[in-house]
């Protein structure tokens, strides 16, 4: 167990705004999610006409949530969109409208509570043109600190060209990018059991990290801060096979190096929930690779975020990289603005 008070930084929770548009009505079409109270303290996200997730107020209520981090012990929460709210399979100009109501709220919530939240953005990710400029926006603008990014955009994967044309603007300007996995492959096959979380995110999310590295673009900005959710999901641990088909087919090869050669400037979150498992990730990656998410407020979270790094035996120099300091070195925070009282 942690030994020392640290800094908490909660780099993965989710948020969404309490009158959330309804696009349904207004385009008459149900495939755009709504939000459905139901009561004072709880609502329904409903999508092609049928209940698609049960909430609760701390959703989309910041006063709730700050309650929560209290007791938990979380200084700040990186604030994101919920990935069923992307619509990327929409009209780009609709996507967009969709995007800009999102992150005028979070940013909203930031300025309202500027010590405890740092907010992420949405863009249309299916056309680069208008998600780079919904980027600027809301970087330039807004004050978000990044952008949170779909594993996919219909099916096109992070090498597909239009993808990669937003990547590299977001490379240039600075901006962090955190990938949520979302419209899971294999989906059809994942009705029961809840598989479509359990198994299908993480595989998503290894083709997501996977594609990535094959496009090349972090051969050519070495220093483009990108995070995967989940720990990666299941790519630490395919991530020698992929080197293994490095290796086997020249043919397929892209890169100079490796596949893992370019997996060292990847980020990840900590949300793996065994001990044994990130202990193989800092054995990967490092700990300076590492930041703790929670994925607040969903019933798969981490109560509290970081819990796996609490119980296990490091340093503790490296428990407070993890537990804050990268986060906070990965969006290009000004610690002081955060601490609330003097760290013991």
């Amino acid at each position: 167990m942690s030994k020392e008070k640290h800094f908490r930084v909660d780099f993965h929770a989710h948020i969404i705004p309490g009158n959330f548009p309804d696009f349904e009505e207004k385009y008459g079409d149900n495939r755009f999610p709504t939000l459905k109270h139901t009561c004072d303290c709880g609502a329904e996200i409903y999508k092609d006409g049928k209940s698609f997730r049960k909430i609760d107020d701390n959703a989309w209520d910041p006063k709730k949530r700050i309650a929560q981090m209290d007791e938990e012990g979380i200084d700040v929460q990186v604030l994101s969109p919920i990935p069923v709210t992307f619509a990327y399979w929409a009209d780009a100009e609709k996507c967009l409208e969709l995007s800009k109501a999102q992150n005028d709220f979070i940013a909203s919530v930031v300025a309202e509570y500027p010590n405890r939240f740092v907010g992420l953005g949405t863009v249309p990710l299916q056309d680069a043109d208008l998600a780079i400029a919904e980027m600027e926006r809301a970087i330039n603008e807004l004050g978000l600190k990044g952008i949170e990014i779909g594993s996919n955009a219909n099916g096109k994967t992070l090498d597909d060209p239009e993808i990669l044309r937003f990547i590299e603007a977001a490379a240039k300007m600075d901006v962090p990018i955190f990938v949520h996995p979302w419209a899971t492959v294999g989906v059809e096959r994942m009705k029961n059991h809840n598989f479509m979380y359990s198994i299908g995110m993480p595989s998503e999310t290894a083709l997501a990290a996977g594609s990535l590295i094959f496009s090349g673009i972090l051969e050519k900005y070495p220093n483009l801060k990108i995070c995967f959710s989940h720990g990666g999901g299941s790519f630490p641990y395919v991530l020698a096979r992929i080197d293994q088909a490095w290796e086997s087919w020249p043919n397929i090869r892209t890169t100079a190096e490796k596949p893992s050669h370019y997996a060292k400037q990847l980020y990840f979150d900590t949300l793996v929930y065994d001990p044994k498992n990130l202990q193989f990730m800092i054995d990967k990656f490092g700990t300076d690779k590492l930041m703790a998410g929670s994925d607040y407020p969903f019933v798969l979270r981490e109560i509290p975020s970081g819990k796996v790094v609490d119980v296990m035996e490091l340093p503790e120099e490296d428990k407070k990289k993890m537990l804050g300091e990268n986060a906070v070195k990965f969006l290009g925070l000004n610690k002081a603005n955060y601490i609330k009282e003097p760290v013991k």
